[in-house]
């Protein structure tokens, strides 16, 4: 579903990104991982089409220099981390503007499909109840639901995620991802997070890529992937024993409830 070959962005004399090569099968979710300054945002970035790049990307078959805005728009989807929101739409007439890439040339009339396809998305991101809500008075969490309900009504066949999840509590990391996983089994449809926490991404997914100064480090399996040796090399500390002991006291936490419960 999508092809990446020798895929290179300079600023100048500086290389973000160097020779980077994967490809992402379908019902394949692939987890972008590295440190700061690795290149996982401005792979997005390339792939996206928002900055000039060398090399080649490829999706369905079609190059992506080839497709117009529009054409690309239903092939593709992107979630950012960030939005900026000034104006006092609702939350269903964001949701609406998914459907811009599908509406033909010279027309603003929607139709039958289009408001099925919004009452869909309002629905599967369970913001159903706040669909006439301004989105100026929704929270950080509330928000990104409503960006991520506006890329399922696009209807793409490829998610590119841009840390998704970043500055949102655990309870919105909790029912985006899933929400993410519903999607991502309900057609021949295919994923590319980039993300920070190695939690989640063990978590979720079923393919990694770990980059490192802008090169790839390790592509594969996730279990493969983020390996202690890959991720010691990434990240210049045993990051296995760390995350271990970020973790221990949770798994001393539910022993110890355990117990009681036996008592």
């Amino acid at each position: 579903m999508l092809q990446v070959k020798e895929l290179s962005v300079k600023f100048g004399d500086y290389t973000l990104l160097s020779n980077v090569s994967f490809s992402l099968e379908k019902g394949c979710w692939l987890m972008v991982a590295g440190p700061n300054g690795a290149g996982k945002s401005t792979l997005i970035h390339a792939l996206a089409g928002t900055i000039p790049y060398e090399g080649d990307i490829h999706f369905l078959g079609k190059p992506q220099k080839s497709l117009t805005p529009r054409k690309q728009a239903k092939i593709v989807g992107v979630l950012s981390q960030h939005h900026s929101v000034n104006y006092s739409f609702t939350v269903e007439e964001v949701v609406r503007l998914g459907r811009y890439c599908h509406t033909p040339k010279l027309s603003f009339s929607a139709n039958n499909q289009d408001d099925r396809k919004v009452v869909e998305a309002l629905k599967m991101t369970d913001i159903w109840e706040l669909r006439h809500h301004s989105v100026l008075r929704l929270s950080g969490g509330e928000l990104q639901r409503v960006f991520l309900a506006q890329v399922f009504a696009q209807e793409p066949s490829i998610l590119l995620l841009d840390e998704p999840t970043n500055h949102l509590d655990i309870g919105y990391q909790s029912k985006l991802f899933p929400l993410i996983q519903q999607w991502l089994e309900q057609g021949e449809r295919a994923v590319l997070s980039v993300v920070h926490d190695l939690g989640l991404a063990r978590c979720f997914g079923n393919q990694a890529l770990l980059l490192n100064n802008g090169q790839i480090l390790a592509c594969g399996k996730k279990e493969q992937v983020f390996s202690s040796k890959h991720l010691e090399q990434a990240y210049g500390i045993p990051v296995e024993k760390w995350m271990q002991k970020i973790y221990e006291p949770w798994n001393t936490s539910v022993k110890n409830f355990s117990a009681q419960e036996s008592l």
